[in-house]
């Protein structure tokens, strides 16, 4: 785990409610897919734990929702610097994912996935992905995944946009 300053470069919607933020400073402490960071906002007691969703070499990328008070405070920001923790949890683990795994997440389960898409794909892995959303409206990440180069199925409660259904359904 490792505490630092990050600047605020990028702050833009998804969707109606779900926006990506890049953020630039020493993620070192990140080491594997999966894991997440806790932000600090001013004038809240509790962190912000969001799960990374890419990683370069001084930079991170985290998609979140705005539902709560202290998300829908990030969803605003534009500029600045953010208190954040970095390295914490687990990860997956690369290592037990076999020659075509399959991805499977949903709204905000999507974003981790990415990078571990990356990463199998990295390994020479045939990755499919499948994302699940509730309509059209809210689907996301389809096309960064594709651009990565995996197999991707998006699936929808109502059936607006892709297979109706869970992703269960399209497994």
């Amino acid at each position: 785990m490792k505490q630092g300053f990050f600047e605020i470069i990028e702050n833009i919607p998804l969707t109606d409610n779900v926006f990506k933020m890049t953020l630039r400073g020493d993620v070192s402490a990140i080491s594997a897919p999966g894991q997440f960071v806790n932000i600090q906002l001013d004038g809240l007691y509790l962190r912000r734990p969001i799960s990374v969703c890419d990683l370069s070499e001084n930079t991170l990328t985290i998609i979140y929702k705005a539902v709560g008070k202290g998300t829908k405070q990030m969803s605003t920001m534009k500029e600045g610097k953010l208190d954040v923790l970095t390295g914490l949890g687990n990860g997956y683990d690369l290592t037990v994912s076999g020659e075509r795994p399959v991805l499977l997440g949903g709204g905000v389960g999507v974003p981790p996935m990415y990078l571990l898409a990356r990463r199998l794909l990295e390994q020479g892995k045939q990755v499919r992905v499948i994302l699940g959303f509730n309509t059209k409206s809210e689907v996301f990440y389809e096309d960064a995944f594709k651009a990565l180069g995996a197999e991707v199925v998006v699936t929808t409660v109502d059936g607006s946009y892709g297979k109706k259904g869970f992703v269960t359904d399209a497994l």
